[in-house]
């Protein structure tokens, strides 16, 4: 199957959605950056119409300078539903796209069917801190995204599944100032998450790679913990990237979703 791409303006966004396969539909969202792409999502295309929007500011996404905190976000993935016309869609998102969407559960789960969420950044537990990105060397990143660094360089210049070099940094620019309008109010995260998750009424999935090195997958069991229907699926040999690094984990959360 080929993806799709759909345009929609969402209060005045220019947002780029990603689609592919048929069945019942599963919003994914992505974290802070898109250079590990869509091409996972084809392994849930056969049971599923996955649908993957860039965040304003991210891919193929038009800027949205008025976005100064995760709340802007969440009002604009409801905005987006709405716009795409689904009724009770699955949601799931990875690493700070699992943020969003444990932040759009906590005030409309009801409108969603399962949630499922991939190594989700956002609660900064003191006891399961995660990287600091500020710290880690560019030549050593792909080593925190996946347990094999061979995995996460596709995506880096030079990588099979890389843009020119010339393209990766203007991609990682923009993202990057897109994502620091998200970051301004609280960082990655909100002091309150952890508080909030009670309120998820969604069967929950917490997917998370035993050799994450990026957010420690120590903070799996507070997340199942705080969320009432919540389960866990660790991924052995996988790192941040797990989806990716173990392709079979998308196929147990498809199995999760049609359950």
């Amino acid at each position: 199957m080929d993806f799709e791409t759909l345009r929609l303006d969402v209060d005045g966004t220019d947002t780029v959605v990603k689609a592919i396969g048929q069945g019942a539909p599963v919003i994914a969202l992505h974290g802070a950056a898109t250079l590990e792409g869509t091409r996972w999502a084809e392994g849930l295309a056969d049971r599923f119409r996955v649908y993957l929007p860039f965040h304003p500011g991210f891919g193929e996404s038009g800027p949205a300078p008025h976005i100064t905190g995760m709340q802007d976000l969440v009002v604009h993935n409801l905005r987006l539903v709405e716009a795409l016309g689904l009724d009770h869609p699955h949601l799931m998102g990875h690493s700070m796209g699992g943020w969003m969407a444990a932040e759009i559960a906590v005030v409309a789960g009801e409108r969603f069917g399962k949630l499922v969420l991939n190594a989700p950044a956002g609660l900064n537990h003191p006891d399961h801190p995660g990287a600091d990105l500020g710290a880690i060397a560019p030549q050593d990143l792909p080593g925190y995204l996946a347990h094999d660094p061979a995995v996460a360089l596709r995506y880096f210049p030079g990588g099979a599944e890389a843009p020119p070099p010339e393209q990766f940094g203007v991609d990682r620019e923009r993202e990057g100032a897109a994502l620091g309008n998200i970051l301004k109010v609280h960082g990655m995260g909100h002091p309150n998450l952890g508080r909030w998750l009670s309120r998820i009424p969604n069967e929950t999935l917490i997917v998370w790679g035993d050799k994450d090195r990026m957010l420690p997958p120590g903070q799996a069991r507070i997340w199942a913990d705080r969320i009432a229907r919540a389960r866990i699926l660790m991924v052995p040999g996988a790192g941040h990237f797990a989806m990716q690094e173990q392709p079979s984990c998308v196929s147990a959360i498809g199995d999760f979703l049609a359950g």
